[in-house]
């Protein structure tokens, strides 16, 4: 027996059909204007694979280690926001960037990992989030999804940060995706006065509360080398990040301060820059790209 659907659903179907549609055309046409330079480089089969010695604040002293920044273009998958097999309708092409850190503190190493997800040229571009952070005590995991609002789930294994879930309102902006808006629109990044986001790295690193802060930023465009400097003043922290000034805006090293002296303030300056197509490089033998980016064989 047939079972007829009432016709306010087939309205609602149809309605989130068509802003479906709409989202995709959108975000079509934002890839199309892209510029042929911008294709060239980022359109070649291959990630920005980019090493960094890291100097990082932990437990009020400086631990040597290393960060790698890997930026590369997918498809993604609009509404189920993950890597899509190949490209369709349901598909996007974002900027996606990978930000490693690996170090010791004492006898015991910290392995931390943020994922951010751009759609390119698309507003609001931020879809999606992602930080993991293991050392010996623990971990935990954060996943922020970008759709009608923002949902963020936090998983920890450290008491007051158990599982949670928070919302916020759609296009709040986020620490984390400035690292990707660099890339793609430096001219564009947000100056002045404004509520963000802190890098859900930090926050877990900090035990910081889940919540948004008033931050000041400032863009200084040089011939060579800009500077995005950020101020948080409620958290006494600021954050400067420098980057080339021309296309394709290449990531030099950044400072993350804080009030309470040097022991508190991680920094990293680039060692090497490469194009790989990295996820084909897992034969024996490829661990000399490893060396290539000055990176050993025990750093990420």
């Amino acid at each position: 027996m047939k079972r007829r659907i009432p016709f306010f659903l087939v309205l609602l179907l149809l309605a989130c059909q068509s802003s479906l549609e709409k989202q995709k055309d959108g975000l079509q046409k934002s890839t199309d204007s892209l510029s042929q330079n911008f294709k060239t480089y980022w359109f070649d089969g291959t990630a920005e694979i980019s090493s960094y010695a890291l100097q990082q604040s932990r437990y009020g002293a400086l631990r040597q280690g290393k960060a790698v920044l890997i930026y590369v273009t997918e498809d993604f998958l609009i509404e189920q926001q993950v890597k899509a097999n190949q490209k369709s309708k349901a598909s996007q092409t974002i900027l996606k960037l990978n930000r490693q850190k690996n170090f010791l503190t004492g006898i015991y190493p910290y392995s931390i990992m943020s994922s951010s997800f751009i759609y390119l040229g698309w507003e609001p571009h931020l879809a999606k989030i992602t930080a993991s952070l293991q050392e010996w005590c623990g971990q935990s995991y954060l996943q922020l999804n970008q759709k009608n609002q923002m949902v963020l789930q936090s998983h920890s294994y450290f008491e007051g940060e158990e599982d949670q879930i928070l919302t916020f309102p759609k296009g709040t902006l986020t620490e984390d995706e400035l690292w990707n808006r660099i890339r793609l629109h430096p001219k564009k990044l947000p100056i002045g006065s404004f509520q963000l986001l802190p890098s859900l790295e930090l926050v877990r690193l900090n035990h910081w509360p889940l919540e948004t802060v008033p931050a000041t930023a400032q863009l200084t465009q040089n011939d060579s080398i800009s500077t995005y400097a950020l101020q948080f003043p409620s958290m006494k922290r600021s954050l400067t990040i420098r980057f080339q000034t021309q296309s394709p805006h290449r990531i030099e090293g950044w400072e993350d301060r804080s009030d309470k002296g040097a022991n508190y303030t991680t920094s990293a300056t680039r060692l090497e820059t490469k194009k790989l197509p990295y996820w084909k490089l897992n034969r024996p033998g490829d661990e000399h790209y490893r060396s290539e980016l000055k990176l050993n064989s025990e750093s990420p």
